[in-house]
């Protein structure tokens, strides 16, 4: 029998917000356990939280990004379980009525443009970090709560997606779209965006889903291609051998390499919601929803469209140049300043990533500015620098963030155009080189090449090649 894969996420994404959810203490990644608490982080009895205005409006922000319905009337619940991190014994989460409902977003794999629905988009209070520790043959476990309170959003899918990759190419788009909105860092490695997977198999062509297996906080995009393949074939074995899924919650073990079990799967009247008593209901004005959709920024898709259809760029070469709003912005910087698109385009998808994955840096984190680039592409079209010396210079530029004008200067790196100096160049090397002349003179014209090699070499790259050029083939044509 064959089956078909069924894939749903369920997003994670911490909000960039100042001050946590329902309380001023700061949000700030890194601080010392536990110095960003107080009495509502700690569910001390009597205290009464606050909605922090700012998180809403990133919900409702994103919300409209992916084609939501904004809730006019939402409010928050109590989701009651105990965890050693989470002190009240309850999360502040939000249940039957949702701040965003309906949405969803086009992802494109191998050329294929798939929709994926997205169920809703709710707000809630993160819990603590239980930290486990092994010294001197004792077992110790600590609780910091920095973390509880900071303010999340939790981004359902549809059960839409029918492969890994289908489901990290979700992932990367929807962590792409958050970071254009400014309402998401999409820090994976600091547990800004994770993500909790739900996978099931069921056979070809039955409308009823599987049993449903959820992999709990996955946070990066190796890990959900992983572990989601992982847990495919384990499932699938299991039911070839005639055997049953069971619905529990899983951890994906990456030192490993596995799932394991963690616990049984609970369904949602374990968790006793129930409206949250402290926290009035929210009632959405439609004007304040009208202007956050108005302060949108120009999304990827748009900002493709917009960069193969005005820059006329390629699409494989616009999906790069939007991956990242960072890249999407120094790219357009370097346009406006003059830059030919595609010429730009070519020297950040090669040198520039090339530098910036070898220093593990970001754009933001980089020397080079888009004006330097451009400062150079105008040396190469007055001819003062050739293309093999402008690699030199533009790796200059990007260790130091020079211009391109001081370091040609400082390093004397200016083209030689002088034709007396190219001539003797060009014959030094066809008297070097008897055979190889030979050769091309027999109709080996690709030689040529060797020859323009050899004449750049002796010139340290700074004799002009069109002129190099014309000067060898004058020459071996007489």
């Amino acid at each position: 029998m064959k089956y078909e894969t069924v894939i749903g996420l369920e997003v994670h994404a911490q909000m960039l917000t100042e001050t946590k959810i329902f309380c001023g203490c700061s949000t700030k990644f890194g601080a010392g356990p536990n110095t960003q608490s107080c009495q509502i982080c700690i569910g001390m009895p009597g205290v009464l939280p606050v909605l922090n205005k700012k998180a809403l409006e990133f919900a409702v922000k994103t919300g409209l990004a992916v084609n939501c319905a904004i809730s006019r009337y939402s409010r928050f619940a109590r989701k009651n379980y105990f965890y050693p991190d989470l002190p009240k014994g309850y999360q502040i989460s939000q249940f039957e009525l949702p701040i965003c409902e309906h949405g969803h977003l086009d992802i494109v794999l191998d050329g294929a443009v798939k929709r994926i629905g997205i169920t809703r988009i709710h707000m809630e209070e993160d819990a603590g970090k239980n930290i486990h520790e092994s010294a001197s043959g004792g077992n110790y476990s600590f609780v910091d709560l920095n973390r509880a309170g900071v303010p999340l959003m939790e981004i359902v899918s549809e059960p839409d997606m029918s492969s890994p990759q289908e489901a990290v190419e979700y992932m990367k788009k929807l962590r792409n779209i958050l970071r254009y909105l400014g309402v998401c860092d999409g820090n994976m490695e600091q547990g800004s965006l994770r993500c909790d997977a739900n996978v099931s198999l069921r056979p070809d062509g039955r409308k009823e889903l599987g049993t449903k297996v959820e992999i709990k906080n996955i946070n990066s995009f190796k890990f959900v291609e992983k572990a989601l393949d992982y847990e495919i074939m384990r499932q699938l074995k299991i039911l070839e051998d005639g055997g049953r899924i069971i619905q529990e919650t899983r951890l994906w073990d990456s030192v490993r390499n596995v799932t394991e079990s963690m616990r049984g799967k609970e369904e949602a009247h374990d968790y006793r919601y129930f409206p949250e008593p402290d926290l009035v209901p929210m009632t959405v004005d439609q004007t304040w929803i009208h202007d956050i959709q108005s302060s949108l920024p120009e999304l990827p898709d748009k900002r493709k469209e917009r960069f193969v259809s005005a820059f006329g760029i390629p699409e494989q070469d616009a999906d790069l140049m939007i991956s990242e709003k960072s890249v999407a912005d120094w790219f357009e910087e370097a346009v406006n300043l003059g830059g030919q698109p595609k010429d730009v385009s070519n020297w950040i998808k090669g040198d520039l990533m090339k530098l910036l994955n070898e220093e593990g840096k970001t754009f933001d984190e980089c020397l080079f500015r888009p004006s330097g680039l451009v400062g150079m592409l105008k040396l190469i079209d007055n001819g003062t620098i050739s293309g093999k010396i402008a690699k030199t210079v533009f790796e200059e530029i990007f260790r130091t963030g020079k211009d391109a004008e001081v370091i040609v200067r400082e390093k004397g790196l200016v083209q030689i155009t002088d034709t007396g100096a190219i001539e003797k160049a060009v014959d030094d090397i066809i008297a070097a080189n008897p055979q190889e002349v030979d050769r091309y003179k027999a109709g080996e014209e690709k030689l040529i090449g060797f020859l323009v090699g050899q004449v750049m070499k002796t010139t340290k790259g700074k004799a002009n090649p069109p002129m190099v050029n014309e000067l060898l083939k004058r020459k071996l044509s007489g």
